[in-house]
């Protein structure tokens, strides 16, 4: 299983990125619930674009936010300046040990034992 991150699941309801879904499509995913939030809460989503999202929001598996990714996320804002959203969906990785899927890369870079792949490059 691995965690996409929430620009993942916005480049996968575009277009040009077929090959993203198919990548997608080959994998066990899942998202952390804040990704929910950050994907459907964009005030000019428009009707057609939501669909699509929610579409790849519902094939994944979603964790919730439990007071272990909070403790986590806590441990990593500490250490460096980072959104509140990376913190969750890096603590959330961390937590139950899976490859993070991001675009991203150095938003978590930083992160000991963070695996992170750039599936966009």
């Amino acid at each position: 299983m691995i965690l996409i991150d929430s620009n993942i699941v916005i480049y996968g309801g575009q277009v040009g990125y077929q090959y993203l879904r198919d990548y997608l499509a080959q994998q066990r995913i899942a998202i952390s619930k804040i990704t929910l939030i950050e994907v459907l809460g964009y005030h000019q989503l428009e009707d057609d674009e939501k669909a699509r999202l929610e579409e790849i929001l519902a094939a994944c598996h979603q964790f919730a936010v439990d007071d272990a990714v909070i403790a986590h996320s806590i441990t990593l804002r500490q250490q460096k300046k980072m959104s509140l959203g990376d913190a969750i969906v890096a603590a959330t990785a961390l937590q139950h040990q899976l490859l993070l899927v991001t675009s991203n890369e150095a938003d978590f870079r930083w992160i000991p034992n963070l695996q992170i792949h750039n599936p966009i490059r």
